[in-house]
């Protein structure tokens, strides 16, 4: 595990909180082991125990919030050590004069840092501040990392290799070549749940709504889920009649580890297009089911993971709409440009409930744009979302 040091004002009650509830989760869900010095011994600014930190660590937290000196001194030091790239600097947003709640005479940056780029935070929004911070840190660690050095990845990449395999060969077996690709992982937490269990709560997680559920459990001998060593896994090839062919491939570890791949509904219905309420419905599904079955495996409901969401076979495509509804004008420019497109959020269950549309949001943007720069209006996406959630696809 990496170190992280952060250089914050001691003592003060608010910053303590910050420091608990933001700063340390944020480091640790990026494979960071946050220190701080909670003591300076008086009459020495910068103790051996600071240059220590200081210099060995992979990431430097600065909060400049209250303009205390002892923090400022640290930063020129790790400035003077040419570790700026490895320096993350962060105050309270009255600090900052753009802000309206920033009083002339109060608090401030001071002049020397504060032409440089830094995370202004909002005491009355903790999870936007963890979540910002951790996305920083894990761009910085990208961009910082010795050349030819691999980056630590959250994903079991080797597993998740292994059922891609697995299910991009079944897709082929239906001869359709787009599809939506699900993977999710705990960040710091460890489980170990038995195959009985893991059955059962994701039995418990699916969400009928769309008729067909993400991680969908049959009890056709063929086609239910079946135990393997390290968890569950289930296989589902439909082929119709009338070409409504789908297949879906699905496997839940003992670690809590989820993968999914799966043929899009569109292709069902209307060959080469991606329709994008569909879209919308099934992100916000599987936003759902995710916190759903971690509920079930009793995470609480604190703990981080990450949701990666995967479209493929995009590539001349048209964006369209499968609801009266909601036409949009029919145009050969909507035409995708790219043929995948993936994204990643990381979210627990409480972001879940309490800023779904926003996380939905997060995927369907990239993923829309590369239709000429589609972007769909936010009422609009606000309501798909929120009528899922009552029950209805719209």
């Amino acid at each position: 595990m990496g170190q992280a040091f952060v250089i914050i004002q001691i003592g003060n009650p608010q910053l303590d909180k910050v420091y608990n509830e933001c700063i340390a989760p944020a480091l640790k869900s990026c494979g960071l082991d946050p220190k701080r010095v909670d003591k300076h011994t008086e009459g020495r600014l910068l103790t051996t125990e600071i240059v220590n930190f200081i210099e060995s660590a992979d990431v430097i937290i600065a909060d400049l919030t209250n303009e205390r000196p002892n923090c400022y001194l640290e930063v020129g030091y790790a400035m003077g050590l040419d570790k700026f790239r490895n320096l993350i600097l962060t105050a309270r947003e009255d600090h900052n004069p753009d802000s309206p709640n920033y009083e002339s005479g109060g608090h401030k940056v001071h002049f020397d840092l504060s032409g440089y780029d830094i995370l202004f935070w909002d005491g009355e929004k903790p999870e936007e501040f963890q979540q910002e911070l951790a996305r920083r840190v894990r761009r910085r660690l990208t961009v910082i990392q010795p050349s030819g050095e691999k980056q630590e990845s959250y994903w079991n990449e080797d597993w998740i290799s292994k059922h891609r395999e697995i299910a991009i060969s079944g897709l082929k077996g239906i001869n359709r070549t787009a599809f939506m690709e699900v993977q999710t992982t705990l960040l710091n937490h460890t489980i170990n749940v038995l195959q009985g269990e893991l059955l059962r709560q994701a039995r418990q997680a699916q969400i009928h709504t769309f008729g067909w559920p993400i991680g969908i459990v049959l009890n056709r001998d063929e086609l239910k889920p079946r135990p393997t060593t390290d968890g569950i896994v289930t296989e589902v090839t439909i082929k119709d009649a009338d070409r409504r062919d789908s297949y879906d491939y699905w496997t839940l570890s003992k670690n809590g580890d989820f993968y999914l791949l799966g043929s899009i509904f569109e292709d069902e219905r209307k060959g080469n297009t991606i329709f994008f309420n569909i879209r919308i419905v099934r992100i916000t599904e599987t936003l759902l089911y995710a916190a759903r079955l971690y509920s079930g495996l009793n995470l609480p409901r604190d703990v981080h993971y990450l949701v990666g969401i995967r479209h493929g076979g995009l590539k001349g495509r048209v964006l369209s709409t499968s609801s009266i509804a909601r036409r949009i004008p029919p145009s050969a420019d909507t035409v995708a440009s790219e043929d995948e497109v993936y994204s990643e959020v990381e979210t627990t269950i409480e972001q879940t409930e309490s800023k779904l549309v926003e996380l939905v949001e997060q995927f369907t943007q990239p993923l829309f744009i590369v239709f000429n720069f589609s972007e769909l209006n936010r009422n609009s996406l606000e309501e798909i979302v929120n009528k899922f959630v009552e029950g209805e696809v719209t």
